[in-house]
């Protein structure tokens, strides 16, 4: 069946049964739903929010497209998990593809590059009953579980094994899309080509919300791409299962998150300054509005100085809406720049959804500038939109530390 195509923040009515409707509230509540006020049985409208991906409701699918080219989000997506090596990719993008089959190839050419040169191995922590002493004996389990008996023997050890966290999360990436309703055999086919070479790791069932992070060096950064492309299909798939068997399913990604992440990301490499230096959310700092320090602040950007904060902006996809207020967005911006202590701070929007200006605020020497990124550039026109953003930050960070540099 040919399925429903929407598009994000665009309404749509689209015919479904009471039951489709409960499982696409379940699989996809990201998604307003409201009758299509006719004397027509069964017909809805359907208004997706930021999320793009698709939807199996059994007997009918769903795809929510995004407002820019699949290739462009792809690449989005893929800079801002690995910006360092990231190159024009070979991968050939079908404009009328979904995002769930356009993720397929991609996943299996980074699959391919991680495991070209053998599988990953490494030391796992294991623990078990022996024969025979390895490692380290566990002698608060050999008295506990047996009763001073001499064997088995509770041991734990490091064993070099396949099975560690890289793989398993490939490994279960793979599984997960095998559930989910793919259209293309190709994309089918290529699935089942890694089955062999994983044989030996664990099938693990990750809850997509506490997904293990992994921490990369010159032995497996070759595995980087795959990972995190992997924590990707497990972080945006949903499942219903009706007796052990798949009932519905969701790929959803949030295009508030993809923006953020690669704005985040690729002003990092312009600016050529480290997570720590440049935190997301201000991880790992202190920013209060309040001098009882209640009051925490999580600018999307900022750029430190050992604990002083140089620079503060955010970032947004969409406009922020609140009923009865204008202008939120600058609201929180100001409250930023205000904690900060800062002479004024940046907000990004993805193009369309801000006028650039910038806003000098009364009776608070605060300026508000307000930028934008076009999405439906080319990726060489991206990176340098991103560089001259970059130079702006900069200047509001030389002009904080009191370097002269004029606004």
């Amino acid at each position: 069946m040919t399925p429903e195509t929407l598009c994000e923040y665009k309404t749509k009515e689209v015919h479904l049964t009471l039951s489709e409707v409960a499982l696409l509230r379940r699989l996809a509540p990201s998604i307003t739903i409201s009758p299509a006020g006719t004397a027509e049985p069964g017909l809805f409208q359907l208004t997706p929010g930021a999320v793009v991906g698709a939807v199996n409701l059994g007997s009918k699918s769903l795809v929510i497209r995004p407002k820019i080219p699949i290739e462009h989000l792809m690449f989005l997506i893929s800079y801002a998990m690995d910006a360092t090596h990231w190159q024009p990719t070979t991968i050939r993008f079908d404009p009328t593809t979904s995002l769930l089959e356009s993720i397929v190839p991609a996943f299996a050419h980074h699959v391919g590059v991680a495991l070209r040169r053998g599988v990953l191995q490494g030391y796992q922590t294991k623990d078990d009953a022996a024969a025979t002493v390895r490692g380290r004996i566990r002698f608060a389990d050999q008295v506990g579980r047996r009763n001073n008996a001499l064997l088995p023997i509770e041991v734990r050890y490091d064993e070099f094994t396949e099975d560690i966290e890289p793989n398993r999360l490939i490994k279960a990436a793979l599984q997960t899309l095998r559930k989910m309703k793919i259209r293309s055999h190709r994309n089918r086919s290529t699935l089942r080509v890694f089955d062999a070479a994983l044989e030996a790791v664990s099938l693990v069932g990750y809850h997509p919300r506490s997904l293990p992070d992994i921490h990369y060096n010159r032995l497996n950064e070759r595995y980087r791409g795959a990972v995190e492309l992997a924590k990707l299909i497990l972080a945006s798939t949903s499942l219903e299962l009706n007796d052990g068997s798949v009932a519905g399913s969701a790929f959803l990604v949030d295009m508030n998150v993809v923006f953020e992440n690669f704005v985040v990301t690729a002003l990092r490499e312009s600016l050529g300054l480290s997570s720590r230096a440049f935190p997301q959310n201000a991880s790992g700092k202190s920013l209060r509005m309040d001098e009882a320090g209640t009051i925490g602040l999580q600018p999307d950007i900022s750029w430190w100085d050992g604990p002083h904060c140089r620079f503060v902006g955010d970032v947004k996809y969409k406009k922020v809406n609140v009923a009865g207020i204008k202008h939120p967005d600058l609201y929180q911006l100001l409250a930023y720049a205000t904690a900060a202590d800062l002479p004024g701070g940046l907000m990004i929007y993805a193009a369309g959804e801000g006028v650039p200006a910038v806003h000098r605020v009364l009776y608070a020497s605060k300026q508000l500038e307000v930028v934008s990124l076009a999405l439906d550039a080319s990726p060489a026109d991206i990176l340098t939109r991103i560089g001259e953003i970059g130079r702006r930050i900069r200047e509001y960070r030389d002009l904080a530390s009191r370097t002269p540099v004029f606004i």
